[in-house]
């Protein structure tokens, strides 16, 4: 972490400022939490690689969206000579009180939701084009909702310090599309190693609907765990 700080301080192109940021929010620990939990998310279909792989790119184009749209609205405001501590408080508050019960609830529903009588939507069909769509739509919103979960550390590196330098550029909207890539980069690396190692471990040994099953439990867990560790940061 201190090289990267380094690296941002000697750098004198924006685009590479504004990646090193975004690697930077990656390894803080707040963000890596979300990171992990969506790791766990995507490597519960480890028997499509293709499907792991795809779903880390939607979970990176989720921050993207989010990061950017929230650009189009601060990067006028900061021209206009406004400051961004009351939107950045607002996207805060939003992210500590949305994300730990969307976390926990997410996490029960994968647990017990089978149980539902939700069969006419075919919400627990594990097969075929539906089930794809359910879980590349669930990494991108995943993705989405992540990013608007802005800890300390990330606040500071977007609002104090991205921003202000979009403003001031004529580039400045391509730099949170930058810092997004970057924040996501950790989740592709590790589903690029899932799809294209660990998945076909999985099936030399046949065991694919064992360790799915495995899988879908141990990330509900996880969904749970880190729903809690926030709310523990944000209510307490």
């Amino acid at each position: 972490m201190e090289q990267l700080q380094l690296l941002i301080e000697n750098s004198n192109i924006p685009l590479i400022t504004a990646f090193l940021l975004g690697l930077l929010t990656a390894i803080s620990p707040c963000p890596m939490a979300t990171n992990i939990t969506a790791i766990g998310y995507i490597s519960k279909d480890i028997e499509n690689k293709h499907l792991i792989f795809r779903n880390g790119l939607l979970y990176t184009l989720g921050r993207i969206i989010a990061y950017t749209a929230l650009a189009f609205i601060i990067i006028p405001l900061l021209k206009q000579g406004s400051s961004t501590y009351m939107i950045h408080k607002i996207v805060a508050r939003f992210g500590e009180y949305a994300i730990s019960p969307a976390l926990i609830l997410i996490g029960l529903f994968m647990l017990f939701g089978h149980k539902l009588k939700l069969r006419q939507w075919n919400l627990f069909k594990h097969n075929g084009e539906q089930y794809k769509k359910r879980g590349s739509w669930g990494a991108l919103l995943l993705g989405f909702l992540f990013a608007l979960a802005f800890c300390p550390t990330s606040g500071v590196f977007y609002f104090g310090m991205l921003m202000p330098m979009s403003a001031s550029l004529p580039e400045g909207y391509l730099l949170p599309v930058i810092f997004a890539f970057a924040t996501g980069v950790p989740v592709m690396l590790v589903a690029w190693i899932l799809a294209y190692s660990i998945s076909s471990i999985g099936k030399f040994y046949n065991h694919i609907q064992i360790i799915q099953k495995w899988m879908l439990h141990i990330v509900a867990i996880l969904f749970i765990a880190v729903g809690i560790y926030y709310a523990i940061i944000y209510y307490l």
